[in-house]
């Protein structure tokens, strides 16, 4: 057993509970939203959020971890704010989210390059989660990186190695956006285990969206998580693609390494409410709760395997 921090506190890792592995509160580019959305209600939306995570935790969750860090416009005073009113607990993350170049704050500076100097997105990352992040008091408990269709970028490989450097100063675990049409959850693990990562510590987010077996096992062979974590989005893989994958997986002896989520969010700022709804309309926190688990048992998956899923994969993670 370990602690967990959580933006209320530390818990203890047992205190998990039912855990979904990659959820967002909030996508929002901050910057655009202070200069265009012109409609946000900051209290709305914390209402909104409230309401949503309370629901969730009637559902029978009592857990998010929640990957939004730099790129995907974290701000953890409106998270604070959303916490307090919620008995869900919710864990953040701190790295940086990009399938291509970094933010201009780092272009120029760090090893070898304009302004030569240790990497700079090592030392932020670990005072995420050391001491904090910002002035909240907030302590991320986990590491965020992303590779996408575009591959091992310069940017994206810089990003992926300082979190890898991270983890292993910290001991922290890792998350990892990937796309697995292109098999680059493979290309995460090659480069985060020469910079000395626990692979049983990494979750390759985005397992869901491939029925490709040989892929997802040679992944789970090497030690992670396979996070089945996008239910909702049918347009990527229908449902019962997402179904059958797991009950093949799980079949097969792969329960315990695995962990679901819809990576949906309370709000988020890529296209308009109203589009969302109307192409994927089950893309909510309900989705797992009250479709996703009923469709396993119905098709074999037992109940412990389901709670090997929801709450010793999260834990283990941690521990």
């Amino acid at each position: 057993m370990s602690t967990v921090n959580t933006v209320t506190g530390k818990i203890e890792s047992s205190e998990l509970g039912n855990v979904l592995v990659h959820e967002h509160i909030f996508v929002v580019g901050e910057e655009f939203r202070q200069n265009y959305q012109d409609d946000w209600d900051e209290d709305e939306k914390i209402a909104d959020a409230v309401r949503d995570l309370n629901e969730l935790k009637g559902l029978g969750i009592d857990t998010i971890f929640d990957p939004t860090v730099l790129g995907l416009g974290r701000y953890i005073p409106r998270i604070q704010k959303i916490a307090a009113q919620t008995d869900l607990n919710i864990v953040v993350a701190t790295g940086l989210y990009t399938y291509n170049d970094i933010p201009f704050q780092f272009h120029y500076t760090g090893p070898g390059l304009l302004f030569d100097c240790d990497e700079p997105l090592v030392t932020y990352f670990v005072r995420d989660l050391t001491k904090g992040i910002a002035d909240t008091g907030v302590q991320a408990a986990f590491l965020k990186c992303a590779i996408e269709e575009q591959g091992l970028t310069p940017g994206v490989e810089r990003v992926m190695r300082a979190v890898g450097q991270a983890s292993v100063q910290t001991g922290a675990p890792v998350t990892v956006h990937t796309n697995p049409h292109t098999r680059s959850g493979l290309v995460a693990q090659r480069v985060l285990k020469e910079e000395g990562v626990d692979l049983t510590k990494v979750v390759i987010g985005h397992s869901g969206d491939s029925t490709d077996l040989d892929y997802l096992m040679e992944v789970a062979d090497a030690g992670s998580i396979l996070g089945m974590d996008r239910f909702g989005l049918d347009v990527l893989l229908p449902f019962d693609d997402r179904i059958n994958t797991i009950v093949e997986l799980a079949g097969r002896g792969y329960a315990d390494r695995m962990a679901l989520a819809h990576d949906a969010s309370c709000f988020i700022d890529w296209f308009s409410p109203e589009a969302k709804e109307q192409t994927v309309p089950k893309w909510n926190f309900r989705h797992i709760s009250e479709d996703v688990l009923p469709a396993l048992r119905e098709r074999g998956v037992t109940d412990e395997q389901i709670t090997t899923m929801l709450v010793d994969v999260p834990r283990r993670y941690f521990e």
